[in-house]
Formats: C-alpha cells, structure tokens, sequence
C-alpha cells in the first residue's frame, strides 16, 4: 500500500521510506511509526514480507528499493526478527528495524536479534513497544532532513513544541505541589 501525496504540477509523489513488517499482525506496534511519518507528509509505502516465509520476496524489495526512489527502509518483526537483518543484507540504504514485543521478556528476543547484527551490516534498531516504533519514524525523518531543508525546519518545530510541552508540564507541576503543600498545612495536625 502506497501513501503519496499529489504534487499537483508533478503528479503524485513516489515514497521515500519502505516500511515492512513479518505479519499483518505487527500493524499496532508499526502503527506509530506510521502516524509520525504521516504527520510530516514524508511518503512511504508498507507491505506484508516475511524473512523465513518469502525471503526472494524481501531480496527482490530490497534490491529494488534504491531505483524506485526509497531513501530508508523500516522493518519490523519479532521473534527470530531476521526481517532488518535480511533486508540490510540487500540494500545499502539506511535500515531500522523495529522490534516486535513478544511472549519472551516483553520482545528482548526481537530485540537482540535485531541489534546483534555481525560487522558490516548495519541495522540501526530502536525499542520494544510504541515510543520505539515512533523513534524509528523520527529517526527517518531525521535522515531525510539532512537534505530536505523544509522537512528539517518541521522537524525543529516539532523539537520546540517538545520543550514548551515538558516547560508547560513542569509549570503545571510547580502550581500542583505549592497548593497541596499550602493545603497540607492549613489541615489541622
């Protein structure tokens, strides 16, 4: 499935990031990977491809990816979690694998199979659960603003929006803990 934009001079944009996950099942743990990318209108496409179950199919993807325009690829799968690993193998555009949380210690077996990947064969891999999935598509975007000035100036906004978020909570958090202490002490002892 293709998530491009309409450039209405140039016809529709083609996707720069890859997303591919083992199973349909991986949607929800993907999901906010997907969210970020959408919100920063960077195009991607994703699909169904299974290391062990259609390995020409990844080959073949990864191969492919550079001359149809991608930039990055996100793969996330869990368990054995060879999807990053075998993608890498056949590409040498950027690769994050997204750990999928599992039965075994919440997804550390995703985990490590991703990250211990052996020299010359990067997959750069983010954390188990949600806040993973969602780096990994700031991670992307974070590559492709290297040479997308617009996308680098969201992304800015965005790390601003951060700060005035966390200086908001810790006001909040100064007003809250002065009146409780004020109400503390007004309580007879």
């Amino acid at each position: 499935m293709q998530m491009n934009k309409k450039n209405s001079e140039r016809g529709p944009v083609r996707p720069v990031v890859g997303i591919l996950m083992g199973s349909d099942s991986d949607w929800q743990h993907v999901k906010p990977a997907v969210s970020v990318l959408h919100e920063f209108n960077v195009p991607f496409e994703i699909h169904v491809m299974s290391a062990h179950r259609t390995p020409g199919q990844v080959a073949d993807y990864a191969r492919q990816a550079e001359d149809r325009g991608m930039k990055i690829i996100l793969a996330a799968a869990g368990g054995a979690a060879h999807l990053a690993g075998v993608v890498a193998a056949h590409t040498c555009l950027p690769v994050i694998g997204i750990p999928i949380p599992t039965g075994l210690a919440g997804g550390l077996d995703s985990l490590l199979s991703m990250v211990q990947m052996p020299g010359d064969i990067p997959v750069a891999t983010v954390g188990v659960g949600g806040g993973g999935a969602r780096n990994a598509g700031l991670l992307a975007i974070s590559i492709l603003a290297l040479s997308d000035a617009g996308l680098a100036q969201r992304l800015k906004t965005f790390r601003q929006q951060l700060v005035e978020k966390v200086a908001a909570r810790d006001s909040n958090l100064q007003r809250k803990v002065a009146e409780e202490l004020e109400t503390d002490k007004a309580k007879p002892s």
